[in-house]
Parts: C-alpha cells; sequence; structure tokens
C-alpha cells in the first residue's frame, strides 16, 4: 500500500515537471466541457494507456517502443484533427457526426452530444492518444516503479503502480483544469469571449501537436531529470518506501578507494591494488532493451567478473574511452571478464534506439550495450558521471570505480587482479595498448583544453551574443572580439533548454578556444534532412588542421545526431583560435562543443 500511495504522488508531482508541457495544450482544450461525459474519460484514457504502454515496455524489450512509435504518429494525426475541429465549427459538426450517432446509440441526448463537440467516446480516444504521447519524467518515483515492472513483469503488483501513478498525474491535472475552467468561464461571461477562447485553444493544440513532432517534448523530459520535482519525489520514497532508496552508497566510498589505488602506484605486474568492498552490484532491469546480446541479469553474471561502462554515444570522453574497453572484452572474454555498456542518454536524440544502434555500429561496439532511456540504472548506481566504470568481483560485489576516462593501465591492472581472485590462473599480465583515430583518439598531454559548453539556455555560459532568450526565433550578432572560451551566434536561431536550432541558411556560431580538437553535437535538420556546413580556423580553411567530418576547405556535411569532429590542430594547440563554422542550409540542430 505504502508504494501505491508513493507512486500515486509521484504522478500528482507530475505537473511541476518540464515533462507535462508538451500535454497541457490537449487538456485544456477541454476547458468549459462536462466533467463526467468529458473530461473523466479523457483523464482515465489517458491514464490507462499509459499504464498499459509502460506495463508492456517494462517487460517485452524493442519491439513495444517500435509499435508505440507507430501509436504516437496515429495520436499526433488525431490531436492535429481536434485542433482544426476548435479551430473551425463547421468541421467540428461534421466530425462529430459518427459520434453523435454513437451517443444516440448509448441512449445519450444527440444534442448534449453536439453541443459539447464530444461524446464520451471521443473523449475516451482523445485520453488514448494523449496517453500514446505522455513521456513522464523519469524522475526516482518512476524509476523505481519501471525498475519493479521490469524485474516483477506485468503482474498484480506492476500494472496497479504504473496505473496510480498515471490516476495521479490525471487527478492534477483535473485540479488544474478545475481551476482553468472557473477562470475560462469568467472570461466568457465578462467578455463574450466563448467563441475567441475556442479558437485560441485549437491554435495551442496545433502548436502542442508540432512541438511534439519536432520532438521538443523530449527535449522536456531531458530537462526534467533537474527539475525541482525530482528532489521532492526523493524525499516521497525515503519517507514512504525507505527500502526503495537504499542503494549503494559507492560514491565517497570509491572516490577514496580510488584515491588510495592512486597513490599506493601499484600498477606494475605482481603487485596486488588495494580493492575494498564498495557495495553489491544493483540489479539490471531485465525488461530494458539490449544490443548485441541476449537481456542479461545480475544472477547470470554472478562467477564473472563484470566491468560496467556508464556512457553515452556523443560524449567525447566516452569515445575515447571505447577502444579501450572493446579491447579489454577481446582479450579477457575467455577468461571470465563481461564488459557491459549502460547507454545512459544525456540528450534527447540518444534515447531513440535506430541512432544508439547504428552508433555501437559505426564505432565497432561488439560487447552487451543495455539502454538506459529512464536512467533507471544510472539512479541505483548513483552515478554521476560520463564515462564511469564500475569494476565488479565474481561474488557480485563493487570492487572499484574509475570516473572520467584515463588511468587504463590501472584499470587493466584491476581486472587482472579480480580474475585472479575468481581463480583464473596463468592470464597474460602485459596491457593492451589499442590505436585509435578521429575522435576516439587519446587525448593530449598539455594544458587544460577549453571546457565543454553547452549551446542551449539551460546550461548555456559564456555567451557573447547579447542575452541568450528562449525559446522563440531571433537574430542574433557576433561580437567583433571574442575573449577566450567564449561563443557566440549570427543569424535567425531558435533556443531551447538543450540546443539552438538555426531558422534560416546562413547562421553561424563562433569559439574562441584553445586545445588541439575540436568537436560539437549536431543534428540534421526536421525529417533528417541534411545540412552543409563550413568551417574556418582564425579566417581561413583549416588545411591541414581538418577534423575527421571536415576536408581540408573545412566542408561538410550534417546527417545524423552525432558528436562531430571538425578541428584537429597539427601544430598551435598551445595557442587561442577562432572557430567559425556557418550552416548554409537551415534547421541544423546544435548542441554542445567539446575539446581534446
Amino acid at each position: 500500500m505504502s508504494v501505491l500511495i508513493l507512486a500515486f504522488f509521484g504522478g500528482l508531482l507530475t505537473i511541476l515537471s518540464p515533462c507535462i508541457l508538451p500535454v497541457l495544450p490537449f487538456v485544456f482544450a477541454r476547458l468549459g466541457q462536462p466533467f463526467r461525459s468529458s473530461v473523466l474519460p479523457m483523464l482515465m484514457g489517458m491514464a490507462v494507456s499509459f499504464a498499459a504502454v509502460g506495463s508492456l515496455a517494462a517487460i517485452s524489450g524493442s519491439w513495444v517502443v517500435q509499435a508505440n512509435q507507430t501509436g504516437r504518429l496515429l495520436a499526433l494525426v488525431l490531436l492535429a484533427v481536434f485542433g482544426l475541429a476548435l479551430l473551425f465549427p463547421a468541421l467540428a459538426d461534421r466530425l462529430s457526426q459518427p459520434l453523435v450517432r454513437l451517443g444516440n446509440r448509448l441512449s445519450l441526448r444527440a444534442d448534449r452530444a453536439r453541443h459539447s463537440g464530444h461524446a464520451v467516446g471521443g473523449s475516451l480516444l482523445l485520453g488514448i492518444a494523449i496517453g500514446l504521447l505522455w513521456a513522464p519524467c523519469a524522475g526516482p518515483i518512476l524509476g523505481l516503479i519501471l525498475t519493479g515492472a521490469a524485474i516483477g513483469g506485468a503482474s498484480g503488483h506492476s500494472v496497479p503502480l504504473l496505473l496510480a501513478y498515471g490516476l495521479g498525474a490525471a487527478t492534477s491535472l483535473a485540479l488544474a483544469l478545475g481551476a482553468g475552467g472557473r477562470l475560462s468561464q469568467g472570461l466568457k461571461r465578462s467578455l463574450g469571449a466563448s467563441a475567441t477562447l475556442r479558437r485560441g485553444l485549437g491554435a495551442v493544440v496545433l502548436l502542442g501537436v508540432t512541438a511534439i513532432a519536432l520532438g521538443l517534448d523530449r527535449s522536456a523530459v531531458a530537462t526534467a531529470a533537474r527539475s525541482g520535482a525530482s528532489g521532492l519525489e526523493e524525499t516521497l520514497v525515503s519517507k514512504l518506501h525507505p527500502t526503495a532508496a537504499a542503494t549503494p552508497g559507492v560514491q565517497s566510498a570509491a572516490a577514496s578507494a580510488s584515491l588510495k589505488i592512486a597513490s599506493s602506484n601499484q600498477t606494475t605486474p605482481g603487485s596486488p591494488l588495494p580493492l575494498p568492498v564498495l557495495g553489491a552490484m544493483p540489479p539490471l532491469p531485465p525488461g530494458a532493451t539490449w544490443l548485441n546480446s541476449s537481456p542479461l541479469s545480475r544472477e547470470q553474471l554472478k562467477g564473472k567478473v563484470v566491468l560496467i561502462d556508464f556512457w553515452t554515444y556523443s560524449c567525447i570522453n566516452c569515445l575515447r574511452t571505447l577502444p579501450h574497453l572493446s579491447a579489454w572484452a577481446e582479450k579477457y572474454r575467455n577468461q571470465g571478464l563481461v564488459v557491459i555498456g549502460v547507454h545512459s542518454p544525456e540528450f534527447a536524440f540518444e534515447r531513440d534506439l535506430g541512432n544508439v544502434r547504428e552508433a555501437t555500429r559505426k564505432l565497432q561496439v561488439t560487447y552487451p550495450v543495455v539502454l538506459d532511456n529512464d536512467l533507471a540504472i544510472w539512479k541505483t548506481f548513483q552515478n554521476r558521471y560520463w564515462p564511469a566504470h564500475y569494476f565488479i568481483d565474481a561474488r557480485g560485489q563493487i570492487r572499484h570505480v574509475q570516473f572520467g576516462e584515463g588511468a587504463y593501465a590501472r584499470s587493466e591492472r584491476v581486472i587482472q587482479q579480480l580474475l585472479k581472485e575468481a581463480g583464473q590462473k596463468g592470464g597474460a599480465t602485459a596491457l593492451v595498448d589499442p590505436k585509435a583515430s578521429g575522435s576516439q583518439a587519446a587525448a593530449p598531454s598539455g594544458p587544460l583544453p577549453s571546457p565543454e559548453t553547452y549551446l542551449g539556455f539551460e546550461r548555456a555560459d559564456r555567451f557573447a551574443s547579447g542575452a541568450l532568450l528562449p525559446p522563440a526565433a531571433r537574430n542574433y550578432d557576433l561580437p567583433a572580439e571574442l575573449a577566450l572560451n567564449h561563443w557566440g551566434l549570427a543569424g535567425r536561431w531558435w533556443v531551447d533548454s538543450e540546443k539552438a536550432t538555426s531558422s534560416s541558411p546562413g547562421g553561424r556560431i563562433a569559439y574562441r578556444f584553445r586545445a588541439r580538437d575540436l568537436h560539437l553535437v549536431l543534428g540534421p535538420g526536421a525529417g533528417n534532412r541534411p545540412v552543409r556546413f563550413r568551417v574556418r580556423i582564425d579566417g581561413a580553411p583549416p588545411g591541414d588542421s581538418h577534423g575527421s567530418d571536415t576536408d581540408a576547405m573545412g566542408n561538410g556535411v550534417v546527417q545524423q545526431h552525432r558528436l562531430h569532429q571538425l578541428v584537429r590542430l597539427r601544430t598551435g594547440s598551445d595557442r587561442h583560435h577562432t572557430f567559425t563554422i556557418e550552416f548554409l542550409d537551415a534547421g541544423v540542430q546544435a548542441y554542445s562543443f567539446s575539446f581534446g
């Protein structure tokens, strides 16, 4: 019962999170409609369809994710028609005829159905469509529920939990509708604005459809992990269900253990490393989507040495660790090592199964990868970093953690020692030395490079083109000169919480940097339309200093959402340089700079 209460309150808190914003236009379009015949069926349809899709997704793997994409497209079409019906009453009358006839069969008054424009069946259908589009925040409570559903299956426990969460969200929306309905009625009485309000709501619904079609709802979900509601949820978890929050506290212990290993300087063969027990390995939800492997569980991995790598495919630090991870997976596989990549996305596009599958193929990642789109595994490990490597012994105990890239010799010695503890004899003591190129090449030594820089307004800093104003299309100008580690925009750009999108051809981004390599996470235009670009370094084509995604003249094309290596300086990496990129087509999506 306490968990059901927790789930319900988690749903109530959803209205405080950014992820609920994309569905609010559809919900508030019911303002002024009868509660029992219009609002209630819509909210029930929304809660039930969310519970059904959530239960199936938790136990059935990737096919449900793919099927739901089709459902989302159908729901978008239905809701677009609904918005047009609000804008054009004649269209509403024509569309309502089937519902009126259905209402007559159910002994409902036809005139009531006609005047409301939506019978019970229509409201229920609208709620189901909203449920298909609704992507709730992956906060602590929903992460707990989905993990429990994955472990227990769609059973007498998991479905009620998801339904309770959906009913909590529906209740908060009903309360908001009640307050909005009183405001709406007051406006109608004072201004006689019924038709105007109806058309305004129709326009808002169409804007909501457009936002979801462009993926802005996924941006809201990515933002929501840092929202204030998450802290409230964690408090609820600890109050109502304290055992759910009892996860291995490996962060502080791992930090001190890593310092102890580093200070011991014992990275030579035969020198045992201090590897204290930092906690037990948390379970892996069996309903998650896996690549390169059938689903693995904690129980199946007992007796194996396991290396868990938290990564995401547009993270430059993660990319530079992949050659070592692949080499270790290949070298020690027959001795009992299992490398598992936990793909925990940072940006919305990294949640797409097709994007991750294509990235693992191009990056030649052949060991098992599990998709952690709701950050459930991330949270059970209490992780905070990309990349993060958790070394687990054959008894399922976390023995060492490496945060960030580097320390490869020490990490491989940890693997060798844990394999020896597991009973492996005569294993190789030589260390791997993988050769990598492009974005996977090792970071250079020397002065620290320019810092990672985000272009979305939520985490942007050192912006030099005036105020970064969200979220509308605005004109920006570059300053005459940029200070070190400052950046700016030129042209017309739409900036949201995680990215900047060019609204017209000729948009430019400039950055004053110091580093050997400059990378920029970019995505193509709407509908994956390619975007051509041209790079300049200190006003000239890059020549020999071009990156793997440009030629000597600085030309390139954005065709996929991923990290693009645009500059690799052959000389002068210790000096300041001004980087400029111009997009010859509209629609490019720019997320973040990273350097090396």
